[in-house]
């Protein structure tokens, strides 16, 4: 893989690592945005398995691939999961250790790349990997890996090809490629990432679509009771089912 790659080179900046947090969840927005996210995989992980065979939360191990600073990680570990991050970032990994000691809750953080998991198959019952496959070179190697090392279930997020994401994804590697240092980000349709996972024996069993409007646009009107507002009218018309972003994909075998 190439180390190269800005997914490797932009992430392994101590400033980066230490003003990840501040960027993606400061303000009425960035907490709203932690707080569904936190909803989200504890209604995705409760319980794992089906019919006789479901576990509660508190009796299972999940992976987080490209756990960052260890966000996803902390939420379930708190909530009684046996969890295990991993990402290619040694910067972002000792942000994750810190925050996991400040929140006085055990997850084991390690360095790991998503296209090659250290773990045998099954290993986990199930993996988690947020914000990840819109950066990574070869997002398809990656899906393969989740569904290798996981025995039940996979989730995933990612943002869409049908939605404004579309637009600022165009800007971003735009500006990257005059030089500029931004996390440029690919969008994913729905169909392909289905199609992912059927290749590896996994079928979709919930799709969560969160925002029509862009996110950042939402961080600069500042308002978390005008997001809701708007957000609710173009649901309500449709719009989030048509172009709604970022897109969560919960997937079973």
């Amino acid at each position: 893989m190439n180390r190269q790659h800005y997914s490797y080179t932009h992430y392994a900046d101590k400033d980066v690592a230490a003003g990840f947090d501040s960027l993606r969840f400061s303000g009425p927005i960035g907490e709203f945005l932690l707080r569904t996210q936190e909803r989200l995989l504890l209604s995705a992980f409760s319980p794992l398995g089906s019919g006789t065979s479901e576990r509660p939360l508190e009796s299972c191990s999940i992976l987080d691939v490209g756990t960052g600073t260890g966000r996803a990680a902390i939420g379930l570990a708190r909530a009684g999961a046996s969890v295990v991050g991993v990402d290619a970032s040694a910067q972002m990994l000792e942000v994750a250790r810190q925050r996991a000691l400040a929140s006085d809750v055990s997850v084991t953080f390690d360095v790991g790349d998503a296209h090659a998991l250290p773990f045998p198959a099954n290993h986990f019952d199930a993996t988690v990997s947020l914000r990840v496959l819109m950066h990574t070179p070869d997002w398809r190697r990656c899906v393969g890996e989740l569904c290798r090392v996981a025995r039940t279930r996979v989730v995933v997020d990612f943002p869409s090809k049908s939605g404004f994401a579309a637009l600022e994804s165009l800007a971003r590697n735009l500006k990257r490629a005059m030089g500029g240092n931004v996390e440029a980000y690919r969008v994913m349709s729905e169909r392909s990432v289905v199609a992912a996972f059927e290749e590896h024996g996994y079928r979709i069993v919930s799709i969560h679509r969160q925002f029509v409007l862009p996110i950042a646009l939402h961080k600069r009107m500042g308002s978390l009771l005008l997001t809701k507002i708007v957000e609710r009218v173009l649901a309500g018309v449709g719009l989030l089912w048509l172009l709604g972003s970022p897109v969560t994909m919960v997937a079973e075998r």
